[in-house]
C-alpha cells in the first residue's frame, strides 16, 4: 500500500483505519489510567492512539495525530 497522509487516513472508514493500524502500524508504548489502556502506534508519518476500556472489554476510541498533548503522556520522563 502507498503511504497515506494523516488527512487521507482520517478520510478512511473506521474499519479501514483499524485494519491499516493493526496490520501496518508499529506499537510504541502503552499507558494505563484507571479502567483504560492507551496504546500508541506509529503509522506512516503520524501516530495513532487507541483507547481500550478494560472493564467493558472493548475499544473506545481511535485518535490520529502528528504532535501535541496526546503524545506528551508517552514522553514523560520518570525520575
Amino acid at each position: 500500500m502507498k503511504v497515506l497522509t494523516l488527512y487521507q487516513y482520517k478520510l478512511l472508514s473506521d474499519h479501514e483505519q483499524y485494519d491499516l493500524l493493526f496490520t501496518q502500524g508499529d506499537f510504541l508504548d502503552m499507558v494505563i489510567e484507571g479502567n483504560s489502556r492507551f496504546a500508541v502506534y506509529a503509522l506512516f508519518k503520524f501516530f495513532v492512539e487507541v483507547e481500550y476500556n478494560n472493564k467493558e472489554n472493548k475499544i473506545i476510541s481511535l485518535k490520529s495525530f502528528v504532535t501535541g498533548e496526546i503524545m506528551d503522556k508517552y514522553t514523560r520522563l520518570k525520575l
